[in-house]
């Protein structure tokens, strides 16, 4: 018989973390309506500096979304037909997407068996003559190794162009944050983000003065001033709205991402044991900001726990269930199904339970039951 739940717990929970932060979002909402200045304004403007203030970067120039801020920074990077670029087939397919935007070749690698994160020894087999770029993807809140991605890319004059999207605040290897660590570095504030817009947003963050130019530039039609289009650029420019939520969110970001590594720990005590295999936590735990807290699920039970769960009212989700190198659309890539074998596992055990700051205790400890209970076959 199907358990009935009491309470259904989701994947993620905007309307509870709208909650807590209705009247300042529909006050700043407000304010923007009665100024009527909806593109570019006040609040981009603010919210670039307050973000570049807290990532540690000189610049950050908002755009409309994550996948904007991919395809602006290898445009702007010069990436363009012949070049490649590395990166890891697990992971959303935008970070692919953007590459084929700049007519580049993507070169998928593998993932580290123990992080899920791209395998530096794989960047290095994979560089030819042709590298442009390399892009390490933070995956889940967990942020890349840099340093050797880093003396790769020096040796070689390669650019490290960082996928930040799911690691707001994140601490990189240097103890600095995500999103300082490439020449540029991207960011989404999807809606479900840590750093949150309410539809879609993104930024690119640099310390390169002439870059951040072109970028501002390149997000706005390539206007250098209105109406004078130095270059062809894109419609991506940050709407006021988002970029008001956004900077009310930007200050509770620490208060969130505290709470959600005690999620983790406490995921990681309650599961221990139960045979799934936890996130692997850095010894510094603020390199983790738990995005997603994303289980491994052996033994082809993956799904079967996922309908165990959905038919208790808990939300989960499978991040990505289809590695880039054998969706439909990257045929011509050539890539083969046993081409990236600890991918292929990877995305055959992976499964994301819920997380958000507003999780309480009391449905943690529901979730972590539930896991524990179909694993011991009940």
């Amino acid at each position: 018989m199907t358990a009935v739940a009491t309470e259904e717990i989701p994947l993620v929970d905007l309307k509870a973390q709208y909650a807590t932060i209705r009247d300042e979002v529909r006050a700043a909402i407000d304010d923007v309506l009665e100024s009527m200045q909806l593109t570019i304004g006040p609040n981009v403007k603010a919210f670039d500096h307050e973000f570049a203030s807290y990532i540690g970067t000189k610049h950050s120039i908002g755009v409309g979304s994550g996948t904007d801020a991919l395809q602006l920074a290898i445009r702007a990077c010069g990436v363009s037909s012949g070049d490649e670029v590395i990166t890891v087939s697990h992971t959303f397919f935008a970070t692919v997407e953007a590459i084929l935007y700049a007519n580049a070749r993507p070169i998928l690698v593998e993932v580290d068996e123990k992080t899920m994160l791209i395998d530096p020894a794989a960047v290095a087999a994979a560089i030819t003559p042709r590298t442009k770029a390399i892009i390490p993807v933070h995956l889940y809140g967990r942020t890349v190794d840099l340093k050797p991605l880093k003396q790769l890319a020096q040796d070689r004059n390669i650019t490290i162009i960082e996928d930040a999207a799911q690691a707001h605040g994140a601490l990189l290897d240097d103890g600095k944050k995500a999103g300082t660590g490439g020449r540029v570095n991207c960011f989404s504030f999807y809606c479900s983000k840590n750093l949150g817009a309410y539809g879609e947003a993104g930024s690119i963050t640099t310390n390169d003065d002439r870059l951040a130019e072109e970028l501002r530039a390149l997000r706005e039609h390539g206007q250098s001033t209105r109406y004078y289009h130095p270059v062809i650029g894109y419609n991506a420019r940050l709407d006021e709205i988002q970029a008001a939520i956004l900077r009310i969110k930007l200050r509770k970001l620490e208060e969130w991402n505290a709470r959600r590594r005690v999620l983790a720990r406490m995921y990681d005590e309650r599961l221990a044991g139960s045979g799934v295999t936890v996130p692997e936590i850095p010894s510094d735990i603020r390199r983790h900001v738990f995005y997603t807290y994303t289980i491994r699920v052996g033994g082809g039970r993956r799904d079967d726990l996922r309908k165990y769960l959905g038919e208790r009212g808990i939300g989960t989700q499978i991040h990505y269930p289809v590695p880039i190198h054998l969706q439909q659309s990257a045929e011509f890539l050539g890539y083969r199904k046993g081409d990236m074998p600890v991918t292929e596992r990877v995305a055959s055990e992976v499964l994301s339970l819920p997380m958000f700051a507003e999780l309480t205790d009391g449905q943690l400890e529901r979730v972590a039951d539930s896991v524990r209970s179909f694993m011991k076959g009940n």
